[in-house]
């Protein structure tokens, strides 16, 4: 939903800070006004099944697309979750429809490779299995399995040695190794 007044559109993207946490509701708040609201998220694979199946792309903020002039910048601000807007001064900074544009991409593109455990995952990254028979163990990326949920790994069975034994997992058990500086 975009907001006209006399022909004309006056409404911008802007950036409004959520408490911590709270994007999800800070967006239930701002849509039960119907507003227009942009909360990017990526899907998760949390190994606990309770866990949030979705994560935010941009932990804190949500976009909104308003008319500053029609509606007082306080009166977000003061929207149960919300913390304030990102300024610059002591102005609202608007942010281009290019740049939401590019984020939606984006975000439709991780998603689709299967979520944020794939995101910027290349074959032969490493990774550690954090939970099930093989916790504790490196393993190198080899490949994402149709569907999304589960990946390919080779598993590096005796340290020290080059044998490798290829793995299915489920991918809420991987995790990106972080690399030594």
């Amino acid at each position: 939903m975009a907001l006209h007044y006399n022909n004309r559109m006056t409404a911008h993207w802007y950036v409004l800070r959520s408490k911590p946490n709270k994007e999800s509701l800070l967006f239930e708040q701002l849509s039960a006004r119907n507003l227009e609201a942009f909360y990017p998220q990526l899907k998760a694979a949390p190994v606990n099944p309770r866990a949030r199946k979705f994560k935010p792309y941009f932990p804190s903020y949500i976009f909104i697309h308003v008319d500053l002039d029609q509606i007082a910048p306080s009166t977000l601000q003061w929207t149960p979750g919300a913390v304030g807007f990102v300024s610059f001064g002591a102005q609202p900074s608007a942010v281009s429809e290019e740049l939401i544009g590019a984020i939606k991409r984006r975000v439709d593109e991780v998603n689709a490779a299967g979520g944020e455990i794939f995101d910027g995952l290349k074959q032969g990254d490493a990774v550690m299995i954090q939970n099930g028979a093989f916790a504790g163990y490196e393993a190198i990326f080899d490949a994402r399995i149709s569907g999304g949920a589960r990946a390919r790994v080779l598993l590096k069975m005796l340290q020290g040695k080059s044998a490798k034994t290829k793995l299915e997992i489920p991918v809420g058990l991987l995790a990106r190794k972080e690399k030594r500086g």
